[in-house]
């Protein structure tokens, strides 16, 4: 099957077949992760019908969004873009992308209404439609996006190393793509690839999580970050009889655009989060192992540091040292959930 024919059974699944979240046969495309407590209230401030007719696999809400550029990738009906809509602010912009027409005539119907919903002057959010692998034709220009962010969409594409190529064309230096996506144990095989529901939901497109690295690292991102993880039911029969021979997770990844080392060095640096960021006051968390306390000193890595020091966490960081010393590999621990004894974080 050609790249044209995936994607045209991947439009007819979301704009035919489907008419709700409901409608799923597993639990791949539907949202596992509890949003943060924060986001609950602006949750409850969407369109009904919106909500509806999500179909996401995580919450890719990364926190310090206030007046950014926010590409959000096969954005559906809209409803992660009407979140980022409150999270960027009325001086930010949100721009949605997504090849189905059914689903953009929703996100269409309901601009206005959320516009005057969180009493904005003007929508501050831009859908189009088009291919994420070809961001160029929807008019996304190089270095123009501080965020890009996507719900269990990439999988659905039938080249997914473009999607990231693009991706890492469109954002600035120091940008941040944080996304939800769909990973498989093993490479799935090739006759069921393009089965059009295992496609549909988010089974039979999801990369080999080697795969996944490969393609990163080619693409001059030698380090990413997982958030976190979660394992997917597969709880139809029929879907378990033709695919259950493969484990399924969802997983929310945070990369950067910018020069990063492949392996993680020690330089002695060291990074203290200033608890500045709106609804982190506590704490952030890098990854699923980085949790910086607000006024407990943490000693990082080069690639750790440069993730805090060159994007738009830098000034919620008082962060010491530099490069001019190398001390080796950062020491970290085998079971890397946790920390050292001497207090360093594991990469």
């Amino acid at each position: 099957m050609n790249h044209s024919s995936v994607s045209e059974s991947v439009r007819n699944y979301y704009g035919q077949v489907l008419s709700s979240s409901q409608d799923l046969k597993t639990s791949a495309c539907c949202s596992l992760e509890s949003a943060p407590h924060y986001l609950r209230p602006l949750l409850a401030d969407l369109h009904p019908q919106v909500v509806a007719q999500f179909y996401g696999c995580g919450a890719p809400f990364p926190p310090a969004l206030k007046g950014a550029t926010v590409l959000d990738l096969g954005c559906g009906t809209g409803r992660d873009c009407f979140l980022l809509s409150r999270l960027v602010g009325e001086l930010g912009q949100v721009i949605g992308v997504d090849m189905t027409a059914e689903q953009l005539a929703v996100a269409h119907q309901y601009d206005d209404w959320h516009k005057e919903k969180y009493a904005y002057e003007h929508s501050n959010i831009h859908f189009k439609q088009g291919y994420i692998e070809d961001l160029q034709s929807a008019g996304i220009a190089d270095d123009s996006i501080d965020v890009v962010v996507s719900n269990c969409v990439v999988n659905l594409s039938p080249d997914k190393r473009q999607v990231f190529k693009e991706i890492f064309r469109v954002l600035k230096p120091g940008g941040e793509l944080y996304f939800s996506d769909v990973y498989a144990d093993r490479r799935i095989p090739e006759h069921l690839r393009f089965e059009p529901v295992l496609l549909g939901e988010c089974l039979s497109g999801a990369l080999y999580w080697e795969d996944f690295r490969r393609i990163l690292m080619d693409l001059g991102c030698a380090d990413f970050r997982i958030v976190n993880s979660s394992p997917i039911a597969l709880e139809d029969d029929d879907i378990i009889e033709k695919i259950g021979m493969a484990q399924f997770r969802s997983v929310t990844i945070r990369a950067f655009k910018m020069p990063l080392e492949d392996r993680c060095e020690d330089y002695g640096q060291i990074a203290t989060y200033l608890g500045s960021m709106k609804n982190q006051p506590h704490a952030f968390d890098l990854d699923d192992h980085h949790h910086f306390e607000t006024g407990r000193p943490l000693r990082v890595c080069g690639n750790s540091f440069d993730m805090l020091a060159l994007s738009r966490y830098a000034p919620h960081f008082q962060l010491i040292g530099d490069k001019s010393n190398h001390f080796g590999l950062f020491d970290c621990a085998e079971d890397s959930s946790t920390k050292t004894s001497d207090g360093a974080a594991c990469c």
